[in-house]
């Protein structure tokens, strides 16, 4: 494990890895003070992302920064036939266990990308472990693919590569990830500047583990098949996120492009808040502040 770099980016974060399950343990990072928030990032990344915010929110939230299972330093399971190991429950489950062990039964989440529909199954399997839940850059995993159209299989080609059986994805990461990394991140709107040559290093470092190109497929996996079960069954019998949610996503990002973010959240919670703001996909990097100044009102109220 390489602790040099993000401690570099979390200055006074201390480092810890939680056991969440037989044989699997989660990365983290905690620092700041008062009510706890559980920050979660997207693919193909690591808690790296928030370190441009992070030392605001550490004034006033103690930060529990979480590398998703199969990501980062995180463990990397294989996956199954049903792919149930990186369904969003069991991703869900593994943050709950964290935040429980940390003694935080109640928390706040800011979530991105993969991140948010991770923090969008433990919103629903657990509404009385989350107060306030913020999601950045997505809308629901069951509306966008059921509204999946050329513009958006184009710009999220991933989507549908990661998904094929093993292991013709995995041989094609394992080639060359740092590549990968660069390709996917950087032909996005804002291309490779908004990242510290430091995030970027750990999201590559991370990907070239052994089992990483693996455990990133069967999120994608799951998120096709089991994780859509999940969401089918919650549309079937009427359940709706009773927290408050804040939907922030960038306008110059495909989610913007090719669907109607709130409109989307306010079909599945019943208190939804949010709108555009003035980036593309990598929210925390490419726009910390205005990110920020739509996120502090929101956590602070009760």
């Amino acid at each position: 494990m390489s602790d040099s770099a993000t401690a570099t980016l979390f200055p006074g974060f201390r480092h810890e890895r939680r056991q969440v399950a037989a044989g699997v343990h989660i990365n983290l990072r905690v620092g700041g003070s008062g009510p706890p928030l559980l920050m979660l990032h997207g693919h193909p990344q690591t808690h790296a992302i928030w370190h441009k915010v992070a030392p605001q929110l550490a004034l006033s939230h103690t930060l529990v920064l979480c590398d998703l299972r199969g990501y980062g330093d995180s463990a990397k399971p294989a996956g199954g036939v049903d792919h149930a190991s990186y369904a969003k429950r069991t991703m869900a489950a593994d943050m709950l266990a964290v935040m429980e062990a940390l003694g935080h039964a109640r928390f706040d989440i800011i979530a991105h990308d993969r991140g948010a529909r991770v923090a969008h199954r433990l919103a629903a399997d657990h509404p009385q472990a989350v107060r306030r839940l913020v999601l950045l850059d997505v809308a629901p995993t069951l509306e966008m693919y059921e509204h999946t159209g050329e513009a958006f299989a184009r710009a999220y080609w991933h989507w549908f590569f990661l998904i094929q059986p093993a292991p013709l994805p995995e041989r094609l990461i394992e080639a060359d990830p740092a590549a990968y990394v660069r390709d996917v991140m950087g032909r996005r709107s804002a291309g490779l500047a908004p990242f510290h040559p430091l995030a970027l290093a750990e999201y590559q470092r991370c990907l070239a583990q052994p089992g990483s190109a693996h455990a990133l497929c069967e999120d994608y996996r799951a998120a096709a098949g089991i994780d859509l079960d999940h969401d089918r069954a919650d549309r079937a019998a009427g359940r709706m996120l009773e927290m408050p949610v804040l939907a922030l996503w960038g306008e110059q990002g495909a989610v913007h492009r090719c669907f109607r973010p709130l409109e989307a959240w306010q079909r599945v919670a019943r208190v939804v808040e949010g709108g555009p703001l003035r980036c593309g996909h990598y929210i925390a990097e490419e726009a910390p502040e205005a990110l920020l100044e739509r996120v502090l009102p929101f956590l602070a109220a009760q």
